[in-house]
C-alpha cells in the first residue's frame, strides 16, 4: 500500500465526519484533502498521545520544523513529504498550517478559558484555519469565501465542544467559558459528578445558540458563484448541524453516551448535498 492509499485508509478508519464530505471530490482534490487531514491528525496525536508535556513540546517543535522543511523542499517525515507533493498543485499558505500547530499546542498550556473571546482564538486556530486550508483545495473565486470558511469552522468546533464536554473533562480540559458556567451557576464540581440538571441544560442551550449563530453566518456568507465548488464544506456543515440537532433533541444529555450520527445518516446527507450541487452547477452551465 502506498502513502496515498494509507492516508485514505487513515481517514476512513477514523470514521471521521470529514470522510463523507471528501469522498465525492475529484481524485486530485481528494488526495490533497487526505494529505492535509493526515497532517492535522498527526498534529493532534503529537499532543494527545505524548507520554509527558515535555515530550509533547519537544515533538511539536520538531513537527513545526518539519513543516518549514516541507515548504523549503527537504521534508523527511512521510506525511510532510506527501503534503509537499500536493502543494505543487494547491499552494496552501504555510501560515495556515503554522496556526493549526499553534492552536493544537495551546492544549499543553491552557485547559480552561475565562471568556468566549479567549476561546475564540483556540477555535479559530484548530477549526477555522482548517476551513481556510480546505477552500484552497476546493477552489473559490470570491474572497468572501474565506469569511465563510472561518464562520463554518467556528460552528463545527463549537458543536464538537458540546458533544465532547464529558470526554474533554476526563482529560482535564474544559472548553465551556468560565464566564458562562458562572452565568448559569454550574460548577466544575457539577461537571465532575455529571450533574445533568436544569442549569446544565440552560448552559448547553446557550452554547448551542452560539453555534447556530455561526452556522447561520456561514450560510449568509457563502458566495453563490462558489457554491458548486464548496459542496464538501456544505456536507461538513450539514453533518455537524445535524449532530447539533441530535444533541438538542437529547436535551443535552451528553453524559450517558457519546452522541453521534450513523454512517448511513452521514452518507445520506453527503449524497443529498452532492446531488444538489451537481444540479446547481448543471443549471448554471445551461
Amino acid at each position: 500500500m502506498n502513502l496515498k492509499q494509507h492516508t485514505a485508509q487513515l481517514v476512513k478508519a477514523a470514521r471521521t465526519n470529514f470522510y463523507y464530505a471528501f469522498v465525492f471530490l475529484p481524485k486530485n482534490k481528494r488526495e490533497a484533502i487526505f494529505a492535509a487531514y493526515a497532517f492535522s491528525r498527526h498534529t493532534d496525536d503529537i499532543i494527545d498521545d505524548a507520554p509527558s508535556p515535555d515530550r509533547a513540546k519537544r515533538d511539536i517543535d520538531l513537527w513545526r520544523a518539519e513543516l518549514h522543511a516541507c515548504y523549503g523542499g527537504n521534508p523527511t517525515h512521510p506525511i510532510a513529504c506527501n503534503l509537499q507533493n500536493i502543494l505543487q498543485d494547491f499552494p496552501i499558505p504555510k501560515e495556515h498550517f503554522l496556526a493549526l500547530i499553534d492552536g493544537v499546542e495551546m492544549d499543553l498550556t491552557q485547559n480552561r478559558y475565562d471568556t468566549f473571546e479567549d476561546l475564540y482564538q483556540y477555535c479559530y486556530r484548530v477549526a477555522s484555519v482548517v476551513g481556510l486550508i480546505c477552500i484552497e483545495i476546493f477552489g473559490y473565486t470570491n474572497p468572501q469565501t474565506k469569511d465563510y470558511a472561518i464562520n463554518l469552522g467556528l460552528a463545527l468546533q463549537l458543536t464538537n465542544i458540546l458533544r465532547d464536554v464529558h470526554t474533554d473533562y476526563q482529560q482535564n480540559r474544559i472548553y465551556l467559558p468560565a464566564e458562562d458556567l458562572e452565568k448559569f451557576s454550574y460548577t466544575e464540581k457539577d461537571l465532575a459528578t455529571q450533574r445533568n440538571n436544569t442549569a446544565f441544560a440552560d448552559l448547553m442551550a446557550f452554547q448551542a445558540t452560539r453555534a447556530h449563530h455561526y452556522y447561520q453566518e456561514a450560510k449568509r456568507l457563502l458566495p453563490v458563484e462558489d457554491r458548486a465548488q464548496l459542496f464538501p464544506a456544505e456536507i461538513m456543515g450539514k453533518i455537524y448541524a445535524e449532530l447539533l440537532n441530535q444533541i438538542e433533541k437529547k436535551r443535552y444529555n451528553i453524559f450517558d453516551a457519546r452522541i453521534r450520527l450513523t454512517n448511513a445518516h452521514k452518507l445520506g446527507i453527503a449524497l443529498k448535498c452532492w446531488s444538489g450541487s451537481w444540479f446547481h452547477s448543471k443549471r448554471k452551465r445551461s
